[in-house]
């Protein structure tokens, strides 16, 4: 859903830590060359889109997504907190 947003290029959800729920959603986002949207505009964006559980709690916007050499996102990475990634 979230990559349905005008500004955003690429995206990931991960499940994090949640004292009430055990685990929560959580985005990392990579925003389109000039583009510009607030962590509020994109968890709006997806609860207007998805049931209210299912949308980030939490947006990181970061420069690129840690991927594997043949594309894949490394979530693994992601889930280890935003120190692994590159921030904007």
């Amino acid at each position: 859903v979230l990559l349905r947003h005008p500004a955003v290029q690429e995206a990931a959800i991960v499940g994090l830590p949640h004292e009430k729920w055990g685990e929560a959603p959580f985005a990392y986002v990579v925003l389109k060359p000039g583009a510009r949207a607030t962590e509020a505009e994109l968890i709006a964006f997806t609860r207007d889109r998805l049931a209210h559980f299912k949308a980030p709690h939490g947006v990181t916007f970061v420069a690129e997504l840690p991927k594997t050499a043949t594309g894949k996102i490394q979530k693994y990475i992601l889930r280890k907190g935003a120190a692994a990634v590159v921030r904007q």
